[in-house]
């Protein structure tokens, strides 16, 4: 049953256009990492600096106009991509498990 979910879900990011989807196994190994468990819609900045630390990287979201961290989470070994991108005044806006450069690239095919 879960194999068969997982595939559905592929199929329907696949057809709905999103060239970079998250993979559910992903949450799942990495839920109880600071950036995925506690940063919330609307935090500032600095809360996530506090429970993430430094980003690998900080980037201008050239489609909102604000920024977008960059970092890797690391669990046993694994690493994954992950971003929190905030709005222009400085708060949480989204986050994931993908980078904000393919973050950013799916937010233009969606304008």
């Amino acid at each position: 049953m879960y194999k068969h979910s997982l595939a559905l879900l592929a199929v329907a990011a696949a057809v709905s256009g999103c060239s970079t989807f998250e993979n559910p196994a992903d949450y799942l190994t990495f839920r109880n990492e600071p950036l995925v468990k506690q940063v919330d819609h609307g935090m500032t900045q600095e809360q996530v600096r506090t429970l993430g630390g430094p980003p690998s990287s900080d980037v201008r979201n050239s489609v909102t106009g604000g920024t977008c961290n960059n970092y890797v989470l690391n669990v046993d070994g694994l690493e994954q991509p992950y971003y929190v991108d905030f709005d222009v005044n400085g708060r949480v806006d989204s986050k994931g498990f993908m980078t904000c450069e393919q973050h950013q690239g799916n937010q233009r095919k969606r304008l």
